[in-house]
């Protein structure tokens, strides 16, 4: 597992608003047992977005919302295939995570505003 994987949710009862889990645990972690995540919604499911709080993705072809707000524990033993990593949109998760925790919009990554 890595930061950033993003897993299909295993769960029928909320799989078809909520597909996928955004793995967001360092990989330094890697030996707890439960994984940090975030759920990522069907752009069709999720509603009205809140700019800073909830960045779009594409994962094949589908539009999906990263819902920070309920970031989770779930058990390593629950996560369901992984389907794509998204480091590349690194800075828009972190961004993301940081105006949850700091309700500041920006932050300084490697020496860039």
């Amino acid at each position: 597992m890595a930061q950033f994987d993003v897993h299909k949710n295993p769960d029928n009862s909320t799989n078809s608003a909520v597909p996928f889990l955004l793995d967001v645990q360092a990989d330094l972690l890697e030996n707890l047992a439960t994984r940090v995540v975030v759920p990522l919604y069907s752009a069709s499911a999720f509603g009205a977005l809140a700019k800073h709080l909830n960045p779009k993705f594409k994962i094949n072809r589908k539009a999906v919302v990263m819902s920070t707000a309920e970031l989770a524990d779930v058990p390593v033993t629950l996560l369901g295939e992984k389907i794509i990593n998204l480091k590349q949109e690194r800075e828009a998760i972190i961004a993301a995570l940081n105006f949850l925790f700091t309700g500041i919009r920006e932050i300084q990554v490697r020496g860039k505003k």
